[in-house]
C-alpha cells in the first residue's frame, strides 16, 4: 500500500530527530576537535557519517506518494502513480550482485547457527599481547605483563575475522581456529559482539531497502554492544566514565555472558527483521527459524556456559 506524503514525511522527521539525538555527542566532540575511545569506532571503523545515519528510506518495495524530488535516487524506481518511487531490491541485486549475495549469506548462515559465549571478549586482549604500541593511547588495567598472562591463561575462541586480523603475530596462533575473509561466512555466529555490531554495517549496505527506524535499531545495539566491547577491553578507561567488566576474574566472566547473550538475541530479532525488509516473509521466516533455534541452543546450553564462565 502506498504511503501519503504527508504520513511518509512525519516518518521521515522523526527519524532525523532520533539520528540527531544519537549522533549529538559525538558531533559535538568533532566540532572540538576531540576523540573518544569507545564512540568514535562507530564513526571511524564502520565509516559513515551522522548524515548518512540522518537519511531516511521506507524499505524495499515501499511506495512513496508525491517523492519526484528522489527519482534520481540510487535504487529507486518509478512507482505505480505518478510522482511515486520504490526503493528497489530487484536493481540493488543487478548493479551489486556480489554485495547483495554476501549479506545474504551472512544473515542467513549466521541466523542458522547457536550463538558460543566462551570467547570473554578476549579478542581485545589478543591485539595488544605482547606489543610494545596499542591501538588505544590509554594505559592497560593489568599493565603489560599481567595482560599477557590473562592471554596465556586462556583459549582464544574469536569467530569474526574483522577482529582476528588485529590480532598481534603472537596471538595468532593462539586462536582456536585460523580465520580468513574468504572462510568469514563459514564461522560467523550470532553469540559474536562483532556479528551484532555488523548488522549495522549491513543495513547501511543495503541503504534504501532497509526502513530508517530498523537502520537506528541497528546502529542503538552497536552502540550498546560497543560499550560491553570496551569494558571488556584491557583499557583502563576510567579516565572516560567506563567502568570494568573484568573478565579475568569468574565473576566478570559470568556479566560479559550475560550481556552477550542479552545481545546476541536482540541481534537475531534485527537479523530477521532485516531479511523481511529486503527480501520478503519468506526470508524473514527463515530467518525466524534460526533465530528460534539459537534461542533453544542458549537455552540447553546455559549450563554449559555458566560452567564455563567459572573456570
Amino acid at each position: 500500500m502506498p504511503i501519503s506524503r504527508s504520513d511518509w514525511s512525519a516518518r521521515e522527521r522523526a527519524h532525523q530527530e532520533r539520528a540527531d539525538r544519537l549522533t549529538a555527542e559525538h558531533r559535538a566532540r568533532s566540532a572540538r576537535g576531540e576523540k573518544h575511545p569507545v564512540w568514535d569506532f562507530l564513526f571511524t571503523y564502520y565509516g559513515y557519517k551522522p548524515a548518512q545515519l540522518r537519511r531516511w528510506h521506507p524499505g524495499a518495495g515501499v511506495e512513496l506518494e508525491e517523492a519526484a524530488e528522489r527519482e534520481g535516487w540510487r535504487w529507486y524506481s518509478p512507482g505505480l502513480s505518478v510522482g511515486s518511487v520504490v526503493p528497489d531490491a530487484a536493481a540493488f541485486a543487478q548493479e551489486k550482485p556480489e554485495l547483495a549475495g554476501l549479506i545474504e549469506r551472512m544473515l542467513r548462515r549466521t541466523a542458522s547457527r547457536p550463538g558460543q559465549f566462551g570467547c570473554f571478549g578476549l579478542h581485545e586482549w589478543a591485539m595488544v599481547y605482547r606489543a610494545e604500541d596499542h591501538r588505544h593511547p590509554v594505559p592497560l588495567r593489568l599493565g603489560q605483563a599481567g595482560t599477557d598472562a590473562v592471554v596465556e591463561n586462556h583459549e582464544l575462541r574469536c569467530t569474526h575475522f574483522d577482529a582476528f586480523r588485529f590480532f598481534t603475530p603472537e596471538a595468532v596462533p593462539r586462536n582456536r581456529t585460523g580465520l580468513s575473509r574468504d572462510t568469514q561466512p563459514l564461522f560467523e555466529q550470532p553469540g559474536c559482539l562483532h556479528a551484532g555490531m555488523d548488522l549495522y554495517r549491513w543495513a547501511m549496505k543495503l541503504g534504501p531497502l532497509v526502513p530508517g527506524e530498523l537502520l537506528l535499531d541497528t546502529f542503538e545495539l552497536a552502540r550498546d554492544i560497543r560499550l560491553l566491547d570496551m569494558q571488556a577491553a584491557p583499557y583502563d578507561l576510567a579516565a572516560w566514565g567506563v567502568e570494568p567488566v573484568r573478565i579475568e576474574t569468574t565473576d566478570g566472566k559470568a556479566e560479559y555472558v550475560r550481556q552477550q547473550r542479552s545481545f546476541a538475541d536482540r541481534g537475531a530479532l534485527l537479523r530477521s527483521r532485516l531479511l523481511i525488509a529486503w527480501l520478503g516473509q519468506d526470508a524473514g521466516s527463515q530467518s525466524a527459524q534460526g533465530a528460534h533455534r539459537l534461542s533453544d541452543a542458549a537455552i540447553s546450553n546455559r549450563s554449559v556456559s555458566t560452567r564455563s564462565a567459572a573456570s
